[in-house]
């Protein structure tokens, strides 16, 4: 806020029971049916009284209203704001205040899918869920015009802001601390809610909870991205692949070894070698070729 602005914050405004309201004016009606039949002069300046009570009561009518359950009422005066009453059920308060009632309940929207690059300049599609609700009545109804347009700009313009921070996919595979949309959804979601809330809290409003509803790379790249997620796939298994037959390679040479079942020379071993590892890193059924005419 610049020196000068004044934030208008959320107080409490003045009513009473609306039933208890409604036993005094009753008791007024009484009263004011008495003073008219004891009028026995028709002229008489005994009917200021009367009229006066009559006018009265008819002008304390306007006070009562209806507060609903999660609802408050903004209470206005000449323009000036003079508190909010958040009490359910039926209430009064001065005739002359102006009552606004404003929502207090939890409420949700989704984004739409909105298409911004990512850190890498990746084009992708995205959108949010966000939970919010009105706690400062004052700030919702008095700071800026519409709070609803307001939630529905700003959870959007937090949403690209994100979106550009963070890459689609992590940049390497192996390092969990690299945060990205794809992969560290709870960080994201949480880091959203933490954006979002810095730009509504000037108008009253509490995010509950943000999540990403939608994320996927923009139509124009998505085949190539997808080729590349398939191609990063098939290299982390054959990887896997591999480091176990060189293991299972490993083993068999030593229990060989062990158990002196056959003496190979350096050129046999690595023979043997090449074809137990044809046989384990094939992606097809091996057919063996069996020598009887000699060990070799």
């Amino acid at each position: 806020m610049e020196k000068g602005e004044m934030m208008i914050n959320e107080k409490q405004g003045f009513s009473i029971s609306g039933y208890v309201m409604a036993l005094v004016l009753l008791g007024a009606v009484i009263l004011e049916l008495w003073l008219i039949s004891s009028l026995h002069q028709p002229e008489s300046t005994g009917e200021i009284l009367p009229i006066g009570l009559g006018v009265l009561i008819v002008f304390c009518f306007a006070g009562f209203f209806m507060v609903q359950p999660n609802q408050g009422k903004v209470l206005t005066l000449f323009g000036s704001y003079v508190g909010t009453v958040r009490k359910n059920g039926l209430r009064w308060t001065v005739p002359f205040f102006i009552r606004k009632a404003i929502s207090l309940r939890v409420r949700n929207f989704e984004s739409a899918k909105i298409k911004v690059n990512d850190n890498l300049g990746n084009p992708i599609e995205i959108a949010t869920v966000v939970v919010w609700s009105v706690t400062d009545t004052a700030e919702a109804m008095f700071e800026v015009d519409d709070y609803e347009s307001y939630v529905t700009i700003q959870s959007e313009s937090a949403l690209r802001n994100l979106a550009s921070s963070y890459a689609y996919d992590p940049r390497d595979e192996e390092d969990s601390s690299n945060i990205s949309l794809r992969s560290h959804p709870a960080e994201v979601s949480q880091n959203l809610r933490a954006e979002i809330q810095e730009r509504l809290g000037k108008a009253g409003v509490t995010v509950h909870e943000s999540r990403i509803s939608h994320l996927a790379y923009a139509q124009e790249i998505a085949s190539a991205m997808l080729q590349r997620q398939q191609a990063t796939a098939i290299i982390a298994a054959r990887n896997k692949i591999v480091e176990g037959a060189v293991g299972m390679v490993e083993m068999a040479l030593e229990r060989l070894k062990e158990k002196n079942v056959i003496e190979l020379d350096e050129e046999r071993k690595a023979t043997m070698v090449s074809n137990l590892l044809v046989v384990l890193c094939a992606d097809k059924s091996t057919q063996p070729v069996i020598n009887a005419g000699s060990i070799y």
